[in-house]
């Protein structure tokens, strides 16, 4: 069979997208976001120990409206990845595999994601409160 004649291969432009598709694709692109996120905070435990001075930089830099966004983010990601990583657990148990199952948990993480990123952001502005 000459290699002009094969049928493609299905690729993301052939199949309309789902949210199973979608949520995956999510999970890969956080993980690897968080690899950055991870070394951002080296970078920060970095400018403790190098001093006042380069932890004050810091400090203004990740409190601009910039780097607040970014530090929600990356909460969101860690939220994220964390509740489809549960999900993706209970799957190689063999349980929740139906496709209403799968649709259910999908927006499960979706909205326990966000609901956990508010929870932490909502106790680090309270303890800023207080201390």
């Amino acid at each position: 069979m000459n290699n002009k004649d094969r049928p493609l291969s299905p690729h993301l432009f052939i199949y309309r997208p789902q949210l199973t598709s979608l949520l995956s694709i999510v999970h890969r692109g956080t993980g690897a976001a968080l690899g950055i996120g991870a070394v951002l905070l080296v970078v920060w435990l970095m400018t403790i120990a190098a001093g006042p001075e380069a932890y004050a930089l810091a400090k203004e830099l990740l409190g601009s409206w910039l780097g607040q966004l970014i530090l929600l983010g990356i909460t969101w990601m860690s939220a994220y990845h964390f509740c489809n990583g549960i999900r993706h657990l209970v799957w190689d148990t063999g349980r929740c595999l139906e496709i209403s199952s799968v649709y259910r948990g999908g927006w499960l993480v979706i909205v326990m994601s966000f609901a956990l990123t508010g929870v932490i952001w909502g106790i680090a502005y309270a303890g800023m409160e207080v201390g």
